[in-house]
């Protein structure tokens, strides 16, 4: 009965679009925008990493952060890209597994990291006299270390979750990638109970961190009253910016895994945001908003 019941050896993927002529418009805009990726958070990694100036914590978290971006959409962009060449497109159940955890593994751990950074602009805007006592190394080191920790133990849960489930068939899931509803949707068992400790894992995490992050932005910004013109300004410069990726990471999050064992067709639209776009975003908006991180790659380029 047990080999009865899993006897799905590899799953197929309906990826974005089914027409030829949008498959291949995919190849080559998923194309630009993984090198992108890459490129732009390697870049960031070295300039902070090259430059002395950037040795603040801010800088440290953003340098974590886009080793999370380079290796989040790896997971599933390169996958997606091979896919656009073939009719048929496969996925092993194993190699579905390595996706789920790995999407999950940079997905969590990012979603930890940016919490984090938001600890930090309180500290920072809210407690300055107290900053460097507070932020210290062994401190910054903690809190991105709990983040890769959090974002293991956020993975493994929802993979060993998944991967005990019985699967006999249909084997066929409407996304680019493996996640935890679509394959939910196609377990020969009851997954309600799963799919409620899959809210309270992912939809939760998304919502309370989300809701962490809009209470720190509030109390910020009541604090920037009493600050001088060109304090608020930067302040107001670098915390838009962490809004930004914020609001552009946690909601499509918010969207998706907080619906219990439920699938929309939307839902492989709306994980473009999470999965591909914001790792592309990050570096642009944390450049382009910040001097400092701009003059440190002039500098850098020179060099």
């Amino acid at each position: 009965l047990e080999s009865l019941l899993n006897n799905v050896t590899e799953f197929v993927l309906f990826g974005l679009f089914q027409s030829r002529e949008m498959q291949l418009v995919c190849f080559v805009v998923f194309s630009l925008f993984h090198v992108l990726t890459v490129l732009g958070n390697l870049l960031v990694i070295i300039t902070i990493n090259a430059s002395k100036t950037l040795n603040a914590p801010m800088y440290f978290f953003l340098s974590h952060l886009s080793f999370a971006d380079m290796c989040y959409p790896s997971a599933t962009t390169p996958k997606m890209i091979a896919d656009t060449f073939v009719e048929r497109k496969t996925i092993s159940f194993n190699g579905c597994m390595t996706q789920l955890f790995s999407a999950h593994f940079f997905g969590g751990t990012e979603i930890f990291l940016l919490t984090a950074m938001a600890y930090d602009r309180y500290v920072a805007i809210c407690r300055p006299l107290h900053y460097t006592a507070i932020m210290d190394r062994w401190k910054c080191g903690l809190l991105a270390g709990a983040s890769w920790v959090g974002g293991f133990l956020h993975s493994i849960l929802q993979t060993l979750l998944t991967v005990q489930l019985p699967f006999c068939g249909p084997n066929e899931i409407d996304n680019f990638f493996c996640d935890v509803h679509p394959l939910l949707k196609l377990a020969c068992a009851d997954t309600y109970v799963v799919g409620l400790i899959v809210v309270a894992n992912s939809g939760m995490i998304s919502l309370v961190s989300f809701i962490i992050l809009i209470i720190s932005y509030v109390v910020i910004l009541l604090n920037l009253r009493s600050q001088s013109s060109e304090g608020r300004r930067k302040a107001l410069s670098t915390c838009g910016a962490h809004f930004t990726v914020v609001a552009l990471f946690f909601v499509p999050c918010i969207f998706i895994y907080m619906r219990p064992s439920s699938t929309l067709s939307i839902d492989k639209i709306v994980a473009v945001f999470y999965c591909i776009l914001t790792p592309m975003f990050n570096p642009l908006i944390y450049t382009l908003r910040n001097a400092e991180v701009k003059n440190a790659m002039k500098n850098l380029w020179k060099k």
